[in-house]
């Protein structure tokens, strides 16, 4: 499980990014298209990251939202 940041960007478009996993960004055309595209760069970010050695980070999973 990783915690996801989504967003309406500048295009209209839904942004989707995994702070735990550096430069796992998607997007889509509404939230759910996002949210479905992200599970599969998630997905893709891991295997090659594993395919690669690399060590895959962990998600503490304890954000939290401010406005500033």
């Amino acid at each position: 499980m990783r915690q996801v940041v989504i967003y309406k960007g500048q295009d209209g478009k839904w942004v989707a990014e995994v702070p735990s996993l550096p430069g796992c960004v998607s997007q889509g055309d509404s939230r759910d298209d996002a949210l479905r595209n992200i599970r599969e760069a998630i997905d893709l970010w891991i295997e090659v990251m594993t395919e690669q050695g690399e060590t895959i980070p962990p998600d503490s999973l304890d954000a939290e939202v401010c406005l500033v």
